[in-house]
C-alpha cells in the first residue's frame, strides 16, 4: 500500500489462530535499537531532540533503525556514535521486544553501554540534538510526573533501574 524511506504499510489477509479470517494494516519496519549509555558515575545520558511526530522536543535515550543487513551491536555503536560522539568499551543488551505488536513488526533491542569515553558527535543532517547526564534519581522523578514521556525510554530506564544497574559507592 505503501513503500517509504523508514517503513512500508500493506494490508494482509490472514486466517487467525482461532480460524477467523481477518484484514490486518501492518506497518513493516525493519528494527530498531536504542543505547542506554551510563558513566563511570553512574549517571545516565539522554538526548533531547525534535519529534515531528508529538510536534515538540522529547528527551529519550539514544535509538535509531537498524540498516538492511546490519546487526543489532554495529548499529547501536553507530547510533551512539552519531547522536553523542561518545564510545563504549562495554555493551550488554538488556531487552528485545516489539514496542506496538497489534499493527508494527518493529523489534526493538535495547543496550547498556558502559566504559564510556566522549569524542564528536556526527548527527544526521536533520537531527538537531542536545546531550545530557542525569542522574538515576532525577530521571526517575521525570517518569513520576510526566516530562520523560518517550515509551521506549521509560521501558529501558525502568527496567535497567530496576534489574541491572550496578550501585556506585
Amino acid at each position: 500500500m505503501f513503500h517509504g524511506r523508514v517503513f512500508d504499510v500493506r494490508r494482509d489477509t490472514v486466517i487467525e489462530p482461532g480460524g477467523v479470517r481477518a484484514t490486518r494494516d501492518l506497518v513493516v519496519h525493519n528494527g530498531s535499537i536504542v543505547v542506554l549509555p551510563v558513566l563511570d558515575d553512574g549517571r545516565l545520558l539522554l538526548i533531547r531532540q525534535y519529534r515531528h511526530s508529538v510536534g515538540g522536543y522529547l528527551w529519550e535515550l539514544v535509538a535509531g533503525r537498524i540498516e538492511p543487513r546490519e546487526q543489532p551491536l554495529p548499529g547501536a555503536k553507530r547510533e551512539l556514535l552519531e547522536e553523542t560522539g561518545y564510545t563504549a568499551r562495554r555493551w550488554e543488551k538488556i531487552l528485545d521486544l516489539f514496542p506496538s505488536p497489534g499493527f508494527v513488526s518493529e523489534r526493538m533491542v535495547i543496550y547498556v553501554a558502559r566504559g564510556l569515553s566522549a569524542g564528536t558527535a556526527h548527527p544526521e543532517d536533520d537531527e538537531r540534538i542536545s546531550v545530557r547526564a542525569f542522574a538515576p534519581r532525577e530521571i526517575e522523578k521525570w517518569i513520576r510526573t510526566g516530562k520523560l514521556r518517550d515509551a521506549k525510554s521509560v521501558a529501558a530506564i525502568l527496567y535497567y533501574l530496576r534489574f541491572c544497574r550496578r550501585v556506585v559507592a
